[in-house]
């Protein structure tokens, strides 16, 4: 649900480039010596429970302590007793006189989180003391435990009787089990002794209450604390026990109610939860099968219609039931699509019946489960015939059709998503946003959807759009290059959230409220209405009022929707708080929910069209009288598409002829659904007077991403003729879908409308539309800026040029590289190459000027720019001696002179061999070292191996890694390094298997002696052996939760320096990001069992030089003359293609076997917890 207030893939190739060593981080508890007495002081429970997780209680291993009296009286003797307990994020054991008696999640070495349960624990004749004070204990462990849950005191039950134990309890950090005893009772302060008797049955009804002074209203009472303004009546639709926990509502074409009711929020059934992180997104032990096959939950579809026309919804049916976690749902195409991640169903009912024909199809899957606050959700039918919906925050996804082996569309956290039920497409509409909830489609088309944040109403989305969005929680943008994203609607201070809105076209309200946006406010209980003004090619905000505000703190309005009837219908939750934390711990009311009506004091009740019952030619008058409702015309035309009645097609052509406004879009939308809208007509539109039209002639023709010659050339005139900004804008967006040689020239001429430099939107289409075809059609793009015209339109200065040089340089290959280089000297002026340097030079922040080809050193230097580096590249003797003082000084940057070391290494400049030398020794900074013995491969003397090898003891473990790289490397020095392992000044142990193996290409006979005489065969472990490892681990991972924080400190420490995952780690191996990460077994495979499978572009090559040397690594980029490698050490390789003797692949993967041998078992869950995620873990 995208109500929260918190907000809310791997295959077994890619594991062949996991080149780390894992380095086990010792795992240790606080014993009871070290936590010794205790440091007990008084705290308040359940009060201090809410921020355990921080401060002293975490201060000893993450254990800590909470103890009181409690005064059972003697007259309860013979009663059963029983002890109440509830958990938050933490595991704890309860005690009682001594004696365990129950526990809520589980202690390490199988930790995990209670989070969500509570007991009543039976306690044993015998256990309890009556008429005397009882100890009560309970031991917590936390671990990256999240706080701010509401969580309810113990009580001791007895009959009818209850004694709360809230109050003043002793606490203290640290672990010791004598802390339970009964011979503690002494020494426990009297403070803390509890005594007072209560009615259970009050006290059980408050129990899982937030506020024990609020109740739960009738609808009748609840309405009487609504306050609406004076020309607005509120009356109740349709409530509980016919609706409850309604969470999206629609009409079918009789005027009927339709709601889903979201009962099995929020755990999805059948599932059980393995690792869980601080935003509470959860992984789950298995993927659920669909319908009919699934495990069947609460959640159902229900028909409401009111049959005597008194406005009260009387007559009640299900259309189909069972399901779990289906959040939306959308009439159509002779049955009902439903959206029950991970999958979309379609129920047919093409009888009509109201009861589906058969099992449903599932169209697609893939869709997160993650968390429940933020599952796909919101199903709308698009004017063009899409089926738009909403993806929230929180989960990720990896889209396809149900049972193909078809790529999935992999996406991160909030966007926009359609799918097309006649072709069977699905595609991110737009990326980004608040955690998308609700989504509105207004009467010129235009997508809208709210947000979960404050200071706005919500965002409004373009086609082929990148917007902001929390990017540290949610992930990044999919485009690396996207350069910039568009914000949410401009509005002025204001508290969150406005989710769900419609922007008013009812004609029920009086006219003062048309046009108006209005929204509902779940946290506050309020529904908020807005102006809605232009702001370029977008829009902005303001707030007129609140036409609808509650008394009652359970109301909690989540939906809202214009009927049939003109009127807004307001969908309440009817919760007594909208959070994750309530909702996790149980709290949720799902016996009521009530849906209600706001419309004008003196509006009639209007007849409500039975739009299903009219013939086709009736449906389009209904279009061409311009509706007042929104609802009716949207309504007619999904009944026309769902008809394809091609006789209405020379009605709708008239309309189109003689007519503007609202009739003559609708008439070209229904053109299009009824299969008439045809190539001349299509070109003919664009030039209507409509710009809506003309908007949306645009958009039809470009949405398969193909054109004709003669389409393509209108839509260039048309670009460069179109006098409305939301018409450009669209061009621009379907330019971004378009082949290059099609899309170019509109963006030429887009980008000579100088209107449009400060528009909100244009000018990052228009980058986004070149950045498309960037890499694919590198030489049109360039074409593009080798025009001089183009380089002086204001747009293009501003915001164009300095993000296609950042682009290119980005992406360093050396066909990018080389683009940099063509586009500066298509600078036509000395202010525009300093533009271009600039943004050069901030791609390159930090990264290596070693890969620049020289066309692009000369292109820098021609322009005037020329650093350090590229002048010792080019071979000047001043820059040379410039660079060795500068290396040689340790005043100069650390990154200066990693630079310049990895450039004296490329260029072999003999003088620098003993300044490398000597950086490999001293107190220099290990990443300056390792960059030394880098470059020192290039060279060849002797004494390099002799020196390496006399400092190895001494070095870093992460610089001896890159010493054995070089050692290695050649035949000479590795017989040195294996000489040394003889005379046992370097012990076999330290020398990895991989350095081993690469040492053997060199096929020497001493050599190969002695790598078998101290490290015998090398040769892997049996498949026997390797089978029993991963049905080890399997057993492992399955015995407990991990914690993906402490995951990806374990991640960062090994996997992480090769891989990245999300935007953590390095990326010598691949990115593991977009791979499924959630098969479980394909992972263990590949990890015990690396060289298995290789993931193509992961290969392990073997380089062979002219002058001796023996390289492995990954090729990363090549061409006609240069070989770029990176090894295992992350260090990259330049090599001329005519120094290298051979280059061939090997079948050994780089990756240890051994890889999970130095974790604990804790530490396995934790490592697999994080790489399971599906999201960014901060």
């Amino acid at each position: 649900m995208r109500i929260s207030t918190g907000s809310c893939w791997l295959q077994g190739a890619l594991w062949a480039g996991l080149v780390c060593q894992i380095l086990a981080v010792p795992e240790k508890n606080a014993t009871a010596e070290e936590a010794g007495s205790g440091q007990w002081k008084l705290e308040e429970v359940p009060g201090s429970w809410k921020r355990l997780t921080s401060g002293r209680y975490v201060s000893k291993g993450g254990f800590s302590w909470f103890r009181c009296l409690v005064e059972v009286p003697a007259d309860w003797e013979g009663t059963p007793t029983e002890l109440f307990v509830e958990a938050v994020d933490d595991a704890r054991e309860i005690y009682f006189n001594g004696q365990r008696v129950g526990s809520l999640g589980t202690f390490p070495p199988e930790y995990r989180s209670g989070l969500g349960r509570s007991e009543r624990l039976a306690l044993k004749a015998g256990l309890v003391l009556y008429g005397q004070a009882n100890l009560v204990a309970v031991r917590i462990h936390q671990n990256q435990s999240r706080s701010n849950f509401n969580v309810a005191a113990p009580v001791l039950f007895a009959g009818k009787k209850a004694i709360r134990l809230h109050g003043k309890w002793e606490a203290t950090p640290g672990d010791d089990l004598a802390w339970a005893r009964l011979s503690e009772r002494s020494r426990v302060a009297a403070v803390t002794r509890f005594r007072r008797i209560e009615d259970a049955q009050v006290v059980l009804d408050s129990l899982k209450r937030l506020n024990p002074d609020d109740r739960p209203l009738s609808p009748a009472e609840s309405l009487g604390r609504m306050d609406i303004p004076d020309d607005l009546t509120l009356e109740l639709a349709v409530g509980e026990p016919a609706v409850r926990q309604p969470l999206s509502m629609k009409w079918d074409a009789l005027g009927r109610l339709w709601v889903l009711q979201y009962l099995q929020y929020p755990d999805p059934a059948g599932l059980k939860m393995v690792s869980r992180d601080k935003y509470l997104r959860a992984v789950y032990d298995k993927i659920p099968p669909p319908p009919p096959h699934h495990f069947p939950g609460r959640d159902k579809v229900t028909i409401h219609e009111d049959t005597n026309g008194d406005g009260r919804y009387d007559q009640h049916k299900t259309f189909v039931e069972g399901l779990s976690l289906a959040t939306s749902f959308a009439i159509g195409r002779g049955g009902v699509f439903v959206l029950n991640p991970p999958y979309l169903l379609f129920y047919p009912d093409r009888d009509r019946d109201d009861v589906p024909d058969s099992d449903p199809q599932v169209l697609l899957e893939g869709f997160g489960l993650e968390d429940s606050h933020s599952i796909a959700n919101s199903l709308q039918w698009g004017p063009d015939g899409w089926l738009y919906g909403c993806q929230g925050s929180t989960v990720s996804a990896a889209i396809r059709k149900y049972g193909s082996q078809d790529p999935p569309v992999r996406s991160l956290g909030q966007l926009i998503w359609r799918y097309h039920p006649e072709s069977q497409r699905y595609e991110i509409f737009a990326e980004g946003g608040g955690n998308s909830f609700g989504l509105e489609v207004d009467s010129k088309g235009r997508v809208y959807s709210g947000h979960n944040g404050g200071n706005t109403r919500g965002f409004h989305y373009v086609q082929g759009g990148y917007f902001q969005k929390g990017f540290g929680k949610h992930g990044q943008l999919s485009n690396p290059y996207a350069f910039g994203y568009f914000p949410w609607m401009t509005h002025h201070a204001v508290q969150r959230f406005t989710h769900v809105f419609v922007i008013y076209e009812g004609g029920a309200l009086p006219a003062n409220y048309h046009g108006k946006l209005f929204g509902v406010g779940p946290l506050q209980g309020h529904v908020v209405y807005s102006q809605v003004e232009p702001q370029g090619s977008s829009f902005q905000t303001r707030d007129l009022g609140h036409p609808l505000k509650s008394r009652d703190p359970w109301c909690r309005p989540v939906d809202i929707k214009v009927g049939p009837d003109g009127a807004l219908y307001v969908a309440d939750l009817y919760e007594q708080r909208i959070d994750h934390a309530s909702h996790y711990q149980g709290r949720i009311h799902r016996e009521t929910g009530r849906i209600y009506r706001l419309r004008g004091k003196t509006t009639g009740r209007p007849t409500i069209p039975g739009i299903a019952l009219l013939d086709s030619q009736d449906l389009v008058g209904l279009l061409a009288d311009e509706h007042p409702n929104k609802w009716v015309r949207q309504t007619v035309l999904r009944v026309l598409a769902d008809r394809r009645d091609r006789s209405i097609v020379p009605l709708l052509m008239e309309i189109l002829a003689e007519r503007t406004g609202q009739a003559s879009l609708d008439a070209l939308w229904a053109l299009h659904l009824s299969g008439g809208l045809n190539s001349p007509t299509a070109l003919a539109l664009l030039e209507h007077q409509d710009p809506y039209v003309r908007l949306w002639t645009v958009r039809l023709l470009a949405d398969d991403g193909r054109v004709t010659a003669e389409e393509a050339e209108q839509l260039q005139k048309r670009a460069a003729a179109e006098v409305h900004v939301e018409v450009r804008s669209q061009l621009a967006c379907s330019a971004r879908r378009l082949p290059a040689s099609q899309a170019l020239p509109i963006v030429a001429q887009l980008a000579a409308r100088s209107a449009d430099v400060d528009d909100i939107h244009v000018p990052l289409l228009l980058w986004w539309a070149i950045e498309t075809h960037a890499e694919s059609s590198r030489d049109q793009v360039l074409q593009l800026f080798q025009n001089a015209t183009f380089w002086k339109q204001p747009l293009v200065k501003k915001h164009l040029l300095e993000r296609v040089m950042r682009r290119y340089a980005r992406a360093g290959k050396r066909a990018d590289l080389l683009a940099c280089a063509q586009i500066l000297g298509f600078a036509p002026d000395q202010e525009s190459a300093k533009q271009l340097l600039a943004a050069l030079e901030t791609a390159f922040q930090g990264r290596s000027l070693g890969a620049w080809p020289a066309e692009l050193v000369d292109a820098v230097i021609k322009s005037g720019g020329g650093s350090l580096g590229l002048r010792v590249r080019q071979r000047s003797p001043e820059a040379l001696q410039e660079a060795l003082r500068r290396v040689a000084s340790s005043q100069s940057p650390l990154e200066e002179r990693r630079e310049l070391v990895t450039i004296l290494g490329e260029i072999r400049q003999p003088q620098a061999e003993a300044l490398l030398l000597q950086l490999v020794g001293g107190n220099h900074d290990p990443s300056l070292t390792i960059t030394a013995l880098t470059a020192l491969q290039a060279f060849q003397a002797p004494q390099i191996g002799e020196r390496v090898i006399a400092l190895y003891p001494d070095l870093k473990p992460e610089v001896q890694a890159a010493a054995q790289s070089l050692l290695s490397s050649r035949r000479d020095w590795a017989l040195q390094l294996l000489h040394a392992v003889e005379s046992q000044r370097i012990k076999a142990a330290a020398i990895p298997g991989a350095m081993v193996r690469k040492m053997m290409l060199h096929e020497d006979a001493q050599l190969r002696a002695l790598v078998v005489k101290h490290f015998g065969k090398v040769q892997g472990a049996t498949t026997s052996q390797m089978l029993a490892e991963i049905k080890r681990l399997t057993e492992v991972i399955g015995t407990g939760s991990g914690v993906p924080h402490n995951g990806k400190q374990l991640y960062m420490q090994s996997c992480g320096k090769c891989h990245k995952l999300f935007t953590a780690g390095g990326e010598i191996g691949p990115n593991l990001t977009s791979f499924q990460r959630q098969d479980l077994q394909r992972v263990l495979v590949n990890v015990v069992n690396p060289s298995l499978e290789i993931r193509e572009g992961y290969e392990n090559y073997r380089v062979i030089t002219e002058d001796g040397r023996v390289l492995t690594g990954f090729v990363v980029d090549q061409d006609d003359q240069l070989v770029v490698l990176r090894g295992a050490d992350g260090q990259t390789t330049i090599l001329q293609r005519d120094a290298i003797e051979e280059l061939s692949a090997t079948p050994q993967s780089l990756m240890p076997e051994e890889l999970l041998t130095r974790f604990n078992d804790q530490q396995v869950r934790d490592l697999f917890a994080f790489l399971r995620s599906s999201q960014p873990v901060p």
